[in-house]
């Protein structure tokens, strides 16, 4: 009915469909340049739509599209020397689908010899300055000081006719050189229930980040040890390995599995007094732990685990009720940036140096308000409220009682950058090498 009689094929329908969301990303946020990244290979099945979407696109507008091709330089060990046969190979694969590349990002273990850019150049027929060298680097941070050294940023300005614009990588080239250079380690483990799969590092990517920058903002390079909590469930003995560790971050997610057994480490840090740091989950994970252990409510829990339990500590926001009652679970998250008040004289008032902050959510439950003056009377300061007072920010306990026991209901991680960390995380780091120093 809908389709009035019309039809849907693969072709040119999806591709359509890509463009039209394309286009409305754009149009949304009035960008100048939109970067889409396409996975996967040329050629792949999967990634034929999304090229001939690209294709349409230029099409009608080749001034405005232009394609990157990121390819492999492989440099065999008995030979020595690097081999542009599979670049050329993915370039005439391309032109199969009607594209040409305007530039080519070359990957190998070592820059690209001028040879093997002339090479790529005269098969792409591409002006040889297109034609980028993308080494190995120490880490992710060398990537713009490489590109800068190609001149890659005023040669895609100028291809693309945008003017040239003023550029000073002095701070960011001294972080990166200064990331070679830290020796002095900071322990940090992450606790989560995601690594048993090979994209554990992409899943708490932000996460990782965060920890660095601010562990490189104090001299430290960050040592981390991933913790699958599901094996303190069945044996708490092993939660002694924790004291082998400078800090414990428990991380977001969703779901019971493993929510056990992060809630015994949440305990176990409170009373060995190791810098436990909970984001948004983490935080739930430490008010569960601290209703069952201080309070005495056993069984206290998140109504996402247990519907049923008797001290639903933390239950779902209550303008969602009725949505997760039917299951209706699309759009039922908080998202988005909410301001916060901090409570004066806590430790999250001390690390960001002021009274009122804003910082992202995504999250469908939070602490359930019934309690508040029970857990507050038990120890448990609720530094960081919403202006309305309805939603609970930020829980912690005293520096007199702990170096740092903290969890946030928002992400902290979304708001870090290299050479901004964020505050929270930076005085997380900071009480992990206080514990450092005290052992």
């Amino acid at each position: 009915m809908e389709y009035e009689g019309e039809d849907v094929e693969v072709y040119p329908d999806i591709p359509k469909e890509i463009i039209r969301r394309i286009e409305a990303c754009q149009e949304k946020n009035k960008s100048e340049i939109t970067i889409i990244e396409y996975g996967g290979t040329v050629g792949e099945y999967q990634l034929l739509p999304f090229l001939e979407a690209a294709r349409m696109m230029k099409s009608k507008k080749p001034a405005d599209v232009f394609v990157v091709l990121i390819s492999y330089l492989p440099t065999p060990s008995l030979l020595g020397e690097q081999k542009s046969k599979p670049t050329q190979h993915a370039v005439t694969d391309l032109y199969s689908v009607g594209l040409q590349p305007d530039f080519v990002l070359c990957r190998a273990d070592k820059p690209a010899t001028p040879d093997i850019k002339r090479t790529i150049s005269n098969v792409c027929s591409l002006p040889i300055e297109r034609i980028i060298s993308a080494p190995d680097v120490y880490s992710i941070y060398d990537v713009p000081v490489n590109f800068e050294k190609e001149n890659f940023g005023s040669i895609l300005l100028k291809t693309i006719g945008l003017p040239l614009r003023h550029k000073d990588l002095a701070d960011w080239t001294a972080l990166a050189n200064k990331i070679k250079k830290i020796k002095k380690e900071v322990r940090i483990g992450i606790v989560g229930k995601y690594f048993n799969f090979k994209s554990c590092k992409d899943t708490y990517i932000s996460v990782i980040e965060s920890v660095n920058h601010a562990a490189w903002a104090l001299n430290y390079k960050p040592k981390i040890t991933w913790i699958d909590v599901e094996m303190y469930e069945n044996d708490k003995t092993k939660l002694k390995e924790l004291d082998d560790l400078d800090g414990i971050i428990v991380p977001g997610g969703y779901g019971k599995r493993g929510t056990e057994g992060m809630i015994l480490v949440a305990d176990y840090t409170r009373r060995k007094k190791i810098p436990y740091f909970g984001l948004c989950f983490g935080m739930q994970i430490l008010t569960i732990s601290y209703a069952r252990n201080v309070l005495g409510f056993h069984g206290a829990n998140s109504v996402e685990m247990d519907p049923d339990t008797k001290y639903p500590v933390i239950a779902t926001m209550a303008d969602q009720v009725e949505k997760i009652k039917n299951k209706n679970y699309g759009g039922t998250n908080r998202l988005g940036s909410y301001p916060c008040v901090l409570k004066l004289g806590t430790q999250a008032a001390q690390a960001y140096g002021k009274k009122e902050i804003s910082e992202r959510h995504r999250h469908r439950y939070e602490v359930n308000n019934s309690y508040i003056e029970q857990l507050e009377k038990a120890g448990l300061v609720f530094s960081g409220i919403s202006p309305k007072g309805d939603l609970m920010e930020i829980a912690e306990l005293p520096k007199k009682d702990h170096p740092f026991y903290l969890g946030t209901q928002f992400h902290p991680e979304f708001k870090s950058r290299p050479l901004a960390p964020h505050p929270l995380f930076t005085a997380f780091i900071k009480a992990c090498m206080g514990k450092q120093k005290k052992n």
